[in-house]
């Protein structure tokens, strides 16, 4: 996995995907990720598909006549203090016509005020909690294409049923995230009689063991957990898990947030000792082959890519090449990159053919979800390392 994660870095540092040629003043589009985590790989993802689709559409002019877009990126290290102050230097920058967030949606949910103050776009490529686009803006200045909790909870849900499993337990992190999760399973629950959820149990951001709030679960009944979790707090879980006789490690159904890290590795052997599965929204493996195409063809100036299994984090690699493209559409539509217009734009693009999906209206008034339930499939972690859907 490391292999593979140093071989798609190649060029992640490299120079802006534009430059002022002519003249030309360019658009700035901003990127305020968690890029100093340890061990994470979801900012250094959604750089990449935004850089990807950056340096398409610079090769074909530039967009509104011939400006060229460059990237900026932004460090808050998953502290939202840092992401608060990155938001405010953004919305000070006069080319800057939207910045796109990272994976974290307690970062992102305390960033909501500076947006709306600021009148800042924000394009959201992977964090997943609801408030985030459910934000009550008048006008609504947040956009996402990625799963939403609403979302991710009942097809983690669904899963366990198919699954035979009528008795589970929810391991939740302690955050905005992990409390928007237990909304949506709340709601879940009002229209369907199974699973019954035999217990909650809570864990804290930086918890160095999961066995206690697991063995509460494992008390209850619980058949298997439904786990709301990110790479760190999951592998320790894992590998904890791990150590138990055989009888005593329920079946896993994981949200999303592990396979934004190098969680292969943290949890190493013991990995494939657990049944541990996890929810995406989209698998290279799957790709529509003219999209896999254009997209390989776009990414060979930066990146090795040759194929699905060389891209570390998919998802945010997929979204954010989707959002670049949707967000250029909506510039060309708007005649500007004022901000204001953009996001009136970025509600009448239509039929967008992009690497997930052809989008008939990737947005519209009242609707800032381009992704939709159709989307959402199941996946493993191969012995390589690799994320392999097992859905049908």
């Amino acid at each position: 996995m490391t292999g593979l994660a140093t071989a798609f870095g190649q060029g992640a540092t490299a120079a802006p995907a534009g430059s002022s040629a002519g003249g030309r003043p360019p658009i700035l589009v901003g990127i305020d990720g968690e890029f100093s985590l340890r061990n994470s790989q979801s900012a250094q993802a959604i750089e990449r598909g935004v850089r990807i689709a950056a340096d398409a559409i610079n090769q074909r002019g530039g967009l509104l006549g011939g400006r060229p877009i460059d990237v900026v990126t932004r460090d808050h290290g998953s502290i939202a203090a840092r992401g608060i102050r990155n938001l405010k230097e953004f919305a000070a920058m006069p080319q800057l016509v939207a910045v796109f967030s990272g994976r974290f949606s307690p970062v992102v949910l305390e960033q909501l005020p500076v947006i709306e103050e600021t009148g800042t776009l924000l394009l959201a490529p992977w964090s997943s909690a609801d408030g985030i686009v459910d934000n009550g803006m008048q006008p609504n200045y947040v956009f996402r294409l990625s799963l939403r909790d609403g979302l991710a909870m009942p097809k983690l849900l669904d899963t366990a049923v198919e699954r035979g499993f009528t008795r589970v337990g929810l391991l939740l992190t302690n955050t905005g995230w992990g409390r928007s999760n237990k909304a949506a399973a709340d709601r879940y629950m009002v229209m369907h009689r199974a699973p019954q959820i035999v217990r909650t149990a809570w864990y804290n951001f930086r918890d160095s063991s999961l066995l206690d709030p697991y063995r509460s679960l494992l008390a209850a009944g619980a058949q298997a957990i439904v786990l709301v979790a990110n790479d760190d707090e999951a592998a320790i879980l894992v590998r904890e898990m791990a150590s138990l006789p055989p009888n005593k490690r329920l079946p896993i159904l994981s949200h999303w947030g592990v396979s934004g890290g190098d969680f292969v590795v943290q949890a190493s052997a013991a990995l494939f000792e657990v049944d541990f599965s996890l929810i995406q929204t989209f698998s290279f493996m799957r790709a529509r082959p003219h999209a896999w195409r254009r997209f390989m063809r776009d990414a060979a100036n930066r990146y090795a890519i040759h194929r699905p299994e060389d891209i570390v984090a998919p998802v945010g690699v997929a979204h954010a090449y989707d959002l670049m493209h949707i967000l250029a559409r909506a510039i060309q539509l708007a005649e500007t990159a004022e901000r204001n217009h953009v996001r009136e734009a970025l509600e009448q693009v239509r039929d967008h053919d992009g690497l997930i999906k052809r989008y008939a209206r990737p947005f519209a008034p009242g609707r800032h979800e381009a992704l939709d339930a159709g989307q959402l499939l199941m996946a493993r972690y191969r012995a390589d390392g690799v994320l392999v859907p097992i859905d049908p």
